[in-house]
């Protein structure tokens, strides 16, 4: 059959394009931009054949072989094919298994049934070295397409380059085409602080948001000093505040209540206090007798029809890069645009910096779909939780009263 089929090792490909670009192997260093990746190698392959495409099969490894935001994109390109095996993680390196078992299984049974004239494969790897050589027992012309190396050397088996038919490097110049370095040192900004929670944590605390005599210590050994004209007690206790910075305890005597511009706060009674908590799933609000507290908004998923769930997954497959801080305002423009209501937008953004609890339990569920949070050993990355947060606040300014600023340094 006169075809070309492309076979990708893209823990090869992508892997050497990194040292290439980057200066180390790992893929976190460079982003791809996957369909100029698929044109090129349609292109290329079609040029150096002579043989119309029929087919490209993206080999890479997955944790449980669960597909990446990157593979679902790639499987529903035209003529694209993935098979996915595993990644795991050994002495804090993530090897693939089975990949290359996958690639010989199916460069063996093309050539079987003669579905091709041509196979191209991008590999390095020399366990491909039987399969090349059963291909071509079956009449397939083999093109082995190497990643310029880094270092001018080469990154393939030298068994595999002596075996191949024709053999091709792709240069710094082609790679470039898709593949760009990352810049690590571009942080996502923090959200600036409010000037409103800024002058809560710089008030003296008034008396009645002081423990009384019955208050619990902090320690069984010490026992806390009366406050002082209005002024939290000093401590010994090793890394404390030595400005009264209050609790989330001490919060709940002030009752939100503010005196005059500049003034202190004004108490109110604790049995009318609501308490703040964080945790891992974000923060709850408590008042004494009730549930968390909510400010009534609706969720995302309370806002969207079932056409436009079908759109948002067909989005997230093919625009949506998994970047946390883009998956972040994605989530918070698809709230705004279908909430209708522009007073639920000024409710929450008076929220910050906080998500209110459904909300941000909704965002990080999404979020999860890209393959964020969860990561193999179970623990959350907490990183990428700031920037998918940073990145929903981001587009909430943009939709609201504009940019956060930080406040101006007191004197």
């Amino acid at each position: 059959m006169d075809r070309c089929v492309v076979l990708v090792d893209a823990g090869y490909l992508l892997g050497a394009a990194a040292s290439l670009l980057a200066g180390e192997p790992s893929r976190s260093r460079i982003t791809v931009d996957h369909a100029a990746v698929v044109q090129g190698l349609r292109e290329r392959a079609e040029r150096e054949t002579g043989q119309p495409l029929l087919r490209i099969y993206w080999f890479d490894g997955a944790p449980d072989r669960v597909p990446q935001p990157e593979h679902r994109r790639l499987r529903v390109m035209p003529r694209v094919t993935v098979r996915l095996g595993a990644l795991t993680r050994t002495d804090g390196r993530w090897a693939q298994k089975g990949v290359d078992a996958a690639m010989h299984a199916e460069l063996s049974e093309l050539a079987r049934n003669r579905a091709c004239s041509d196979v191209v494969l991008v590999t390095g790897d020399g366990d491909l070295l039987p399969g090349m050589m059963s291909a071509k027992e079956h009449g397939v012309a083999v093109h082995l397409w190497a990643v310029q190396a880094a270092d001018g050397d080469y990154n393939q088996s030298e068994d595999l380059v002596a075996e191949a038919d024709e053999r091709r490097v792709l240069d710094r110049e082609w790679i470039t085409q898709a593949v760009q370095a990352r810049d690590t040192g571009a942080v996502c900004p923090p959200p600036g602080a409010r000037p409103e929670i800024a002058a809560i944590l710089s008030a003296p605390l008034p008396e009645s948001a002081m423990p009384g005599p019955a208050a619990k210590p902090p320690r069984p050994t010490q026992q806390p000093e009366p406050a002082k004209n209005g002024h939290a007690p000093a401590t010994t206790e090793p890394g404390a505040a030595k400005t009264g910075v209050p609790t989330p305890k001490d919060l709940a005597g002030l009752g939100g209540g503010r005196g005059p511009a500049g003034g202190h706060p004004t108490p109110q009674p604790p049995a009318a206090a609501t308490l703040r908590w964080s945790s891992e799933k974000g923060w709850i609000e408590r008042g004494p007798g009730s549930e968390a507290a909510d400010p009534g908004l609706p969720t995302l998923a309370q806002l969207t029809s079932a056409e436009q769930r079908w759109a948002d997954r067909e989005e997230d497959i093919t625009a949506v890069s998994g970047d946390p801080f883009e998956v972040g305002q994605v989530f918070a423009r698809r709230w705004i645009d279908r909430l209708g209501d522009p007073s639920g937008l000024q409710t929450l953004s008076a929220e910050y910096p906080r998500v209110p609890h459904r909300i941000d339990g909704e965002l990080l569920r999404y979020a999860a779909r890209f393959g964020l949070l969860a990561h193999k050993d179970d623990q959350i990355d907490e990183h990428d939780r700031y920037a998918i947060r940073a990145g929903f606040w981001r587009e909430v300014d943009s939709r609201s009263a504009g940019p956060r600023s930080d406040p101006a340094p007191s004197a």
